[in-house]
């Protein structure tokens, strides 16, 4: 963190800044991983909206 005083005498404090990077893109096992995923966050939802329906 470094730190910077205006003329006022105020200081300003900032943090410092990670390294930057850039993402690859996701291997197989991670693109099935992710497809699983969704398949039960899609039943989790699905489920929760027909006992919503089936209660009201």
């Amino acid at each position: 963190m470094y730190t910077t005083v205006n003329e006022d005498g105020v200081l300003n404090n900032y943090a410092t800044e990670p390294q930057i990077y850039y993402s690859e893109y996701p291997a197989i096992w991670e693109q099935r991983k992710y497809a699983i995923q969704g398949v039960f966050a899609s039943l989790i939802v699905t489920t929760l909206i027909v006992v919503a329906l089936s209660v009201s």
